[in-house]
């Protein structure tokens, strides 16, 4: 311990005898740990915006229907409303909110124009903890049973379809016998999203409303489920699944939106490779600042060898002084990561660019979210490349020879 001590003293005495070298290299290394952090934490933002909002547009985390209903979304695929142990897992904690959805595809007509649209049917009550749509409300009122007779539009909708608040529309669908279904609504509230395809394309009524116009008695098409944490669903898929039982299919919600579900896992990728692209840069500034480091002390190197010192000690100076280098480096940028990312916690306006940031699933506004284990791993990614990077010069400078050393002509 008193030996490592003393090698710990000269290496950090050793790192400041070249003020200037040594603070140019702490600055590379301090920008690099901002610039990790600060663009895994705009990532991060981004991607969790994106899979939030995808997942409070209808999926919720976890979702149950008819086999058939992916491959074909009409009223024939249908299940009965949850009972018995689905209602009972329901029930357990692990479940935030849950809700029932008559879905099917449909179109829509007013005075000027007609759209085909998706028509949800919908109990408010259920609907408000698991989608955005209530939350989202602008102007008029939600729903408020499932026997409303109103609808519910997006305000993109309305005004491409040249309609307004309080006006009557048409809503066509077909029935199980493929009948056509219509029949005349009140547009009683309109609702803002993030993304405007998300108002252009849903409309949402009562869910009676809607069973009673097709016919279909208290069958659904589907029930969304929202657990704790989008990122562990497989839990609560498996026991959904059980209590549902084998006539119907329950999928977790990156299966459902697979879009959002390949984001979010090359997200997580992506997070390391742009760790280590990083400090390959910087590991070009430490080798040289160390090589040269070693280079200006080779005669000192060369007597304290001579006086006793064993190699292995002098391999775990050099990498002592990397290692207290990039700590220090690291401590800076984190601290700087972490100041520069707080005060925009409460969203950068990026409506500059919104189109394309649509064309992507994500919103205007982007909400940057620093995670401890994101730090940690760049941490702990920079200590073990910079230990690896400084293992050459701290190698060569511990096999050099004594007596060659020492007589080396300056």
């Amino acid at each position: 311990m008193g030996d490592m001590k003393i090698v710990l003293r000269l290496a950090w005495r050793n790192l400041w005898r070249n003020h200037r070298r040594t603070l140019i290299m702490l600055a590379a290394i301090v920008v690099g740990t901002w610039a990790m952090i600060f663009m895994t934490a705009l990532m991060r933002g981004m991607v969790d915006e994106m899979v939030k909002d995808g997942i409070s547009v209808l999926p919720g985390h976890v979702q149950v229907h008819h086999p058939d209903f992916r491959d074909d979304p009409t009223i024939s695929n249908v299940i009965g409303p949850p009972s018995g142990e689905l209602l009972e897992a329901l029930r357990r904690p692990e479940v935030v909110a849950w809700s029932t959805r008559v879905r099917v595809p449909a179109v829509i007509s007013s005075e000027q124009d007609t759209r085909g649209v998706t028509l949800v049917g919908i109990d408010p009550d259920q609907e408000r903890g698991v989608s955005f749509v209530a939350d989202d409300m602008t102007e008029g009122r939600f729903l408020e049973s499932p026997d409303d007779k109103g609808l519910v539009v997006g305000r993109k909708l309305v005004e491409k379809m040249e309609t307004d608040l309080g006006k009557r529309v048409v809503i066509m669908t077909q029935d199980p016998e493929n009948e056509i279904a219509d029949r005349g609504f009140r547009i009683v509230g309109i609702f803002d999203s993030k993304l405007d395809q998300y108002e252009e394309g849903f409309v949402f009524a009562g869910q009676g409303t809607i069973q009673n116009l097709l016919g279909v008695g208290d069958a659904i098409s589907e029930v969304a489920i929202l657990g704790t944490d989008y990122r562990d669903v497989e839990g609560l898929t498996r026991r959904v699944a059980d209590a549902a039982g084998a006539d119907t299919e329950v999928l977790p919600w990156n299966e459902i939106d697979t879009y959002l579900g390949s984001m979010l896992a090359v997200m997580d990728g992506f997070v390391i490779v742009w760790i280590v692209v990083i400090f390959l840069a910087l590991s070009f500034g430490l080798v040289n600042t160390l090589v040269m480091a070693v280079f200006e002390r080779v005669r000192e190197i060369g007597l304290m060898l001579a006086l006793g010192m064993t190699p292995r000690s002098i391999l775990t100076q050099i990498v002592a002084e990397s290692t207290l280098l990039l700590v220090l480096g690291l401590a800076i940028g984190n601290l700087l990561a972490w100041a520069t990312i707080e005060p925009l916690k409460s969203g950068i306006d990026v409506s500059i660019v919104g189109e394309g940031m649509e064309f992507f699933g994500a919103a205007s506004v982007l909400y940057p979210a620093l995670y401890l284990k994101d730090v940690v791993l760049a941490n702990v990614i920079v200590i073990v490349l910079g230990f690896l990077a400084s293992l050459s010069p701290a190698w060569r400078a511990s096999r050099y020879d004594p007596v060659r050393a020492i007589t080396q002509v300056e």
